[in-house]
């Protein structure tokens, strides 16, 4: 019954890395969309939303099944329920994602409004994040997580260039370029908001391995 419910708990993390992948591999995709102006590479971000919905239900899932029928302790039960967490959060980054694409497939038959600089560089802090918090889940390392969770102020920062520049130096000058700048600004929060979910299971992690809470800048021990 142990060696069958370690397969399964191994099952369990090739699943979630898969599903880290998949998110991440969205992520890449809707800004390659963006720089090379494809609507069918962003098409196929939205229409690949689906498969990583199923794959949250499998994952859901297996984790209940696991819980129900052999009943884990201590370390391995934190193991699975943060894996539900985990798998919620990288199902919403993929939701984000599809929100970029259907942002660039505004954007791709109209004249381009500035340089893509920021927002490529935003992009890859974003899939570095989620790789790094995933790493940090299936490796339990908190000291990842932690460097995970430092990286969201860059995040914040690069997103505020953006918005700072568009609406500055392009809508308060020229309100005709709204309709070019104002998906651009959603595509820049989008991307913060994936690196607001990689610090969400950042946070986890560190509570899954250390059993305190880093939520809101707290480090706190267990209640007693």
């Amino acid at each position: 019954m142990e060696r069958h419910f370690d397969e399964e708990l191994e099952a369990l993390r090739k699943d979630i890395l898969r599903m880290g992948a998949l998110a991440q591999e969205a992520i890449f995709k809707s800004i390659e969309a963006l720089t090379n102006r494809d609507k069918q590479e962003a098409g196929d971000v939205v229409n690949n939303d689906s498969k990583i919905d199923d794959l949250e239900l499998e994952i859901d899932e297996k984790c209940i099944d696991l819980i129900a029928l052999h009943q884990p302790l201590a370390s391995d039960l934190r193991f699975i329920t943060t894996g539900m967490k985990v798998n919620a959060e990288l199902e919403r980054i993929a939701d984000l994602a599809v929100d970029i694409a259907q942002r660039v497939i505004e954007l791709v038959d109209k004249p381009i409004l500035k340089p893509l600089i920021d927002i490529p560089q935003l992009s890859s802090v974003a899939q570095n994040m989620v790789r790094d918090s995933i790493d940090s889940f299936l490796k339990k390392d908190a000291e990842l997580a932690r460097k995970v969770a430092l990286s969201d102020s860059v995040a914040d920062a690069l997103r505020n260039k953006v918005q700072d520049e568009l609406v500055n130096d392009y809508m308060a000058r020229d309100p005709s370029t709204a309709g070019r700048a104002v998906p651009l600004l959603l595509i820049a929060r989008h991307l913060e908001r994936i690196c607001d979910h990689t610090t969400n299971i950042a946070e986890d992690v560190v509570y899954m391995v250390e059993a305190k809470v880093v939520k809101h800048h707290r480090e706190e021990g267990p209640a007693k």
